[in-house]
């Protein structure tokens, strides 16, 4: 029963190491949103599982797997329009849908539109996973006109 006990206490570290770090962007309220998911099994694991999740309910919801990457990577959020999302991470691109939530898929280069405007990114800070909104950009104020005398 003893070496039950600090065998038992001795591997307490190992299994409580894991990581299940989740956070979520709200596009119209907690029914329409997109949450990344990070996950470490080990604590001396230098790289995460990314998945993202898909969401606009109650018509659907779906996860879908992203690279593998570092532990601090950082995700940027572009909207390009049209419930559609693109997603950055560590130099790769994923494209991201929310009509069905069903899309995704790997770009291998920027849309010919572009990424549309930067939302945000997921990004570690202390030790969680957050997610941090874009500083908005107000349009420049419009020229006064001169007029000739």
């Amino acid at each position: 029963m003893l070496l039950r006990t600090w065998l038992f206490l001795l591997l307490l570290p190992v299994l409580t190491a894991c990581s299940d770090l989740r956070a979520t962007y709200q596009i119209k309220g907690s029914a329409h949103s997109l949450s990344l998911i990070r996950v470490t099994s080990y604590p001396w694991q230098k790289t995460a599982k990314y998945s993202i999740v898909a969401a606009r309910m109650p018509d659907c919801m779906r996860r879908h797997p992203m690279s593998e990457a570092g532990l601090n990577a950082r995700v940027e959020v572009y909207s390009p329009g049209n419930n559609a999302w693109i997603l950055k991470q560590d130099g790769r691109m994923f494209v991201v849908e929310t009509r069905t939530c069903e899309g995704f898929a790997n770009l291998d280069k920027v849309p010919e539109d572009g990424l549309g405007p930067l939302l945000g990114a997921f990004e570690m800070r202390q030790d969680a996973l957050v997610f941090t909104a874009a500083p908005r950009v107000e349009p420049p104020a419009p020229l006064p006109t001169v007029t000739a005398n």
